[in-house]
């Protein structure tokens, strides 16, 4: 076709974001000239090639987005956030949050905005880095004494027979005292080389998310395609907790608590200086 243009999109292969990209992954929509090749990498795989401005359209970690200002913009739509919940500390046994500080904690990436939380809440510990969805197993296996874990495994420790000892969404709400603001994790970002297209791009993402919205049952049916051990209704609760109104805006709230994040990361000397959020204008 004259005049395509084509479009990397990196993603993660969970299931909240396929159900936000149902709609470009299915062709249920009209894209105009853009056709969008979708890109399913971990998420600390995909911080790391933001860094070297691969893809044109990435899901990033808040975190990670401290590295690639110069890149990319972030997307008024698309935000992962957790409110009063989040990714968390678990282990065999319970451990007091103030025992985990100095332990070994598998991690599911140094750019990822779990560890930088983290951090910020427990202090110095040695963070090994393995896949996200290797966590739980290899803390059930003893190989670690406690992990920290992302994605559907927020639901699913209990089974594997592992506690809680740290739920990162609470820990914000008690240190930040603003119960109405969600933890940010997560957001979708492109590459500012688009320029003056950035915007209609922008467009057509956040209606990939609406139409999923509308649609859900079909996106979910979609969805459930990356639901690592989880049924239909396991899937939709993952999903209602990722991919809702925070998703299609982050509005102020949202956007006060990423610089919240960030100037709290730069101040403890975790992160570059962050002094200005670019987003593309919805």
């Amino acid at each position: 076709m004259s005049g395509t243009i084509d479009l990397t999109l990196g993603h993660s292969p969970d299931p909240d974001d396929a159900f936000m990209f149902y709609a470009l992954a299915k062709d249920k929509m009209d894209t105009g000239p853009y056709r969008f090749t979708h890109v399913m990498e971990d998420i600390q795989t995909l911080n790391e090639r933001a860094t070297r401005g691969e893809l044109d359209i990435t899901a990033i970690s808040i975190h990670a987005y401290a590295y690639v200002l110069d890149k990319y913009a972030l997307l008024p739509a698309g935000a992962s956030m957790g409110f009063g919940y989040g990714p968390m500390v678990v282990a065999k046994q319970k451990i007091a949050p103030g025992d985990l500080t100095g332990m070994t904690i598998a991690i599911p990436g140094k750019m990822t905005s779990a560890f930088l939380e983290l951090q910020l809440a427990i202090g110095q510990f040695e963070a090994v880095h393995i896949p996200f969805d290797e966590i739980i197993p290899r803390v059930v296996a003893g190989e670690f004494p406690a992990g920290l874990i992302i994605h559907e495994g927020q639901l699913t420790y209990r089974e594997a027979g592992l506690e809680e000892c740290l739920n990162l969404g609470q820990w914000w709400w008690e240190t930040t005292g603003h119960k109405d603001w969600p933890l940010p994790l997560g957001g979708n970002a492109i590459h500012k080389k688009h320029g003056d297209k950035m915007k209609d791009i922008s467009d057509i993402l956040t209606g990939s998310i609406k139409y999923s919205l509308a649609n859900r049952q079909a996106a979910l049916d979609y969805a459930l395609g990356w639901a690592r051990d989880m049924g239909m209704d396991l899937a939709d609760e993952f999903v209602g907790m990722y991919v809702n109104d925070w998703t299609l805006d982050y509005g102020d709230r949202g956007r006060a608590a990423i610089r919240e994040l960030l100037n709290r990361g730069h101040a403890a000397g975790l992160i570059p200086e962050v002094k200005k959020l670019e987003f593309v204008e919805g």
